[in-house]
């Protein structure tokens, strides 16, 4: 099996060397096709042509679409990094990333390939990749089985969508609402790995030995169970106290976690400092979401889009900018451009949200947001694409 996986790898065209590689650009190209269709739909220019409605196939593209190819590409390059094993590559990856593809495909045109069909192509996509990463956790006797669960998890969310568009399922709000509860889990799961560890390791380069991050302990272990709760409880229940004040105090418990990782002093490295902005979205995300369970002061859209424009879009770009410098041995340093993403897609979800608060015009606050986003997803493509396509600094293409 690794000599196998070897010569996997040095036959490979660069694209296909690591999952990083053909997903955060699948990814990143998908965010910007499926929100231009969305806009084009807003507008009243275009009707997609899918079973789905038009609000149900936005919200199920950019999570299980955009979201889900993310998700894969950072297991598979992350699992390696876990497992000690090598990489998936080659045509195991184009086949996993060929069946993401093939999802969008048939969800876009599940009008004309029929509902059934566009649901066993999306969710199917999961259910590999699951599969997949569990063999490798599993026969590596690794520790992360929780995260290959939640991925599991995430995928009979996506079988959940599809029930829900076809009038099956009760509540039409269900799949989404877990999926978005899901995703923030993996963020608060893996952010509190990579954050810390990100942000002491560039203290310690810059000669700072004194009030560094330290490592994960029960504090962390509480602030996820508690945000697993408020989250549950969303979900699962009617609004009123119960989810309401289990989620400010899961909101409170981030909002001090976060506090002690010290990211102001890492302001002078925006791909480090990043992390910290992308992860305050987690914090204000439950804060808006516990007040929505009180009134309608707060509407529960300004919530979601906390958790996904902000935490979601901004951790994403994190992410994606970092490892594909770190994995194909550039410098872990945030250019001109790179810092504009960053930009881009924290005006952008704050404009999303403070157009669901109220805090400006819905219509303009919309549209500025929407290309806020666009934006910070196409200048990712034009810079880090080549990248992407390009061998390994020092590797033969």
């Amino acid at each position: 099996m690794l000599a196998l996986r070897r010569s996997r790898m040095s036959a490979s065209p660069p694209i296909l060397r690591g999952g990083f590689r053909p997903f955060f650009l699948g990814g990143a190209l998908w965010a910007v096709i499926a929100l231009v269709l969305w806009l084009g739909v807003l507008a009243g220019q275009i009707t997609i042509p899918t079973t789905f409605d038009a609000l149900a196939w936005h919200r199920h593209e950019m999570l299980f679409g955009f979201v889900g190819a993310v998700i894969a590409g950072f297991l598979l390059t992350a699992i390696p990094n876990w497992t000690g094993r090598l990489p998936i590559a080659g045509a195991p990856l184009a086949s996993l990333f060929g069946l993401w593809l093939a999802g969008r495909m048939a969800m876009l045109f599940s009008a004309t390939l029929g509902p059934v069909v566009a649901a066993v192509v999306d969710t199917g996509f999961y259910f590999v990749l699951a599969g997949v990463a569990a063999r490798e956790v599993i026969e590596a006797n690794n520790r992360n089985v929780p995260i290959v669960g939640l991925l599991l998890l995430f995928g009979i969310a996506n079988a959940l969508d599809h029930l829900a568009a076809a009038g099956i399922l009760a509540d039409p709000t269900l799949p989404w609402r877990l999926a978005v509860a899901l995703v923030t889990l993996m963020i608060s799961l893996i952010g509190g790995r990579i954050v810390p560890s990100f942000t002491r390791n560039w203290l310690a380069k810059c000669g700072v030995t004194q009030g560094l991050p330290g490592q994960p302990n029960r504090f962390d272990l509480v602030a996820i169970g508690l945000s697993a709760l408020g989250l549950i409880a969303w979900i699962a229940g009617p609004s009123g106290w119960l989810p309401g004040t289990l989620l400010a105090v899961a909101a409170a418990a981030q909002a001090i976690r976060l506090a002690r990782w010290k990211g102001w002093k890492a302001v002078r490295d925006p791909l480090v400092l990043v992390l910290h902005v992308g992860y305050l979205w987690i914090p204000i995300g439950l804060t808006l979401l516990s007040a929505s369970q009180f009134g309608q002061w707060v509407i529960q859209s300004a919530a979601v889009h906390a958790l996904t424009a902000g935490a979601m879009g901004t951790m994403i770009l994190a992410v994606m900018t970092r490892a594909t410098l770190g994995h194909t041995g550039r410098e872990l340093r945030a250019g001109p451009t790179t810092q504009v993403i960053y930009l881009l897609v924290t005006a952008g979800a704050a404009m999303r949200v403070a157009a669901s608060l109220g805090a400006l015009d819905y219509r303009m606050g919309m549209e500025v947001a929407g290309f806020c986003w666009l934006g910070s997803f196409v200048l990712f493509i034009f810079n880090y694409g080549p990248i992407l396509f390009a061998p390994r600094l020092g590797e033969k293409s």
